[in-house]
């Protein structure tokens, strides 16, 4: 099921932009301070415009801004967006945590004694319906 980010309140775009490992180092690099996007792609194996579009991705989900100093462009982490993105998790543990709960409330209660058959009945007997070839709905019509 694919959920338009309009209805998931960025939620989509979010959870897409930290599904990368590139992107979430990116990240925990510019937690502990603004970092320069030439900087960044210094830092890993691939090419300056590919950290560039990384950090595109981020800046669109709006885990980290941009602002220019000089001829840099430094990157800075949102920590309001990681904020959002804890509190959906939270929301989904909480979700799951109240229907494990509730499997092992239904799990610990005790089951229900089961009825002795009726005396006098044989188990065939039981049913009081009839069915012959002609009326038995899963039989097919006769040819």
């Amino acid at each position: 099921m694919v959920v338009d980010d309009a209805d998931d309140g960025g939620l989509s775009r979010l959870f897409h932009a930290l599904s990368d490992p590139t992107r979430r180092d990116v990240l925990r690099r510019c937690a502990h301070g603004d970092q320069s996007v030439s900087r960044l792609a210094a830092e890993y194996p691939m090419s300056f415009a590919a950290v560039q579009k990384h950090v595109t991705v981020l800046e669109r989900a709006g885990l980290v801004s941009k602002r220019r100093r000089g001829r840099e462009q430094l990157v800075r982490t949102e920590p309001d967006a990681l904020a959002k993105a804890r509190r959906a998790l939270d929301e989904l543990e909480a979700l799951w945590r109240g229907r494990v709960e509730r499997m092992s409330a239904l799990l610990a209660q005790e089951p229900p004694t089961p009825r002795p058959p009726a005396q006098g009945l044989r188990h065939s007997e039981e049913h009081t319906e009839e069915h012959t070839d002609e009326q038995d709905p899963r039989k097919g019509p006769e040819s």
